[in-house]
């Protein structure tokens, strides 16, 4: 398929990141299903790129666990079990908590997640589900962020795509009231603003907690 006629569109932004973001995002939100195969020659045909822009995408995509891949097969979109949602869960809760109290320590809420939960709260009220799955993802990485430390956003981008991919895949806000999140981020910054470091610590495991239930809730169909 040449780029004239490729099916999907890339923004203005460089070749590279842009098929990085597209992708990621058609995977986030199930466009391209769960155990459904990713592989060079499609995304070259559908974009209209080069084959080793297509490859670079891939393989970047299967680092952040967005992709999987095994030996002699192509890459494809995970399928996560229970055991697995459970690990992510107890890796989140261990890196945010930390993140949160140390913010609360310090009495910091930094505008990028300030900003952050005005996106989430505007996107709630439009109920725009695709819109409180970035905001939350973005909420989150907030609190890392926030943090200031280089080695912990390193480690917290190794399970970033697969908490991505939960948020996405499993449609765990539409589970729930489109200001339930809200409120329970709410609860967060509060104590953040507080000092409160307990406060904040305890409100993000509930926080957490209350979402992996949401999460396999769904995944068992219940």
């Amino acid at each position: 398929m040449s780029a004239a006629s490729s099916q999907f569109k890339l923004g203005p932004a460089s070749l590279t990141e842009a098929l990085f973001a597209s992708l990621r995002e058609r995977i986030i939100n199930g466009d391209i299903a769960p155990g459904e195969k990713v592989t060079e020659q499609r995304v070259a045909g559908e974009y209209g790129v080069a084959r080793p822009t297509a490859k670079a995408c891939l393989e970047r995509l299967t680092g952040l666990g967005l992709l999987r891949r095994t030996a002699h097969r192509s890459a494809s979109v995970p399928v996560l079990d229970a055991a697995e949602i459970e690990d992510l869960f107890f890796s989140r809760e261990t890196f945010e908590s930390a993140a949160a109290a140390h913010l609360a320590s310090e009495q910091n809420l930094t505008d990028e997640i300030a900003r952050a939960q005005t996106s989430m709260r505007q996107a709630a009220e439009r109920e725009d589900f695709r819109d409180q799955v970035q905001c939350d993802i973005d909420f989150h990485w907030a609190l890392v962020r926030g943090v200031r430390s280089d080695r912990i956003a390193r480690m917290y981008e190794v399970i970033a795509g697969e908490i991505h991919l939960t948020m996405g895949q499993y449609a765990a806000h539409r589970r729930t009231s489109p200001t339930t999140v809200v409120s329970e981020h709410d609860a967060i910054m509060d104590a953040i603003r507080a000092g409160d470091a307990d406060a904040a610590r305890d409100a993000l495991a509930d926080h957490l907690g209350r979402a992996r239930e949401r999460v396999l809730a769904q995944l068992a169909g219940g």
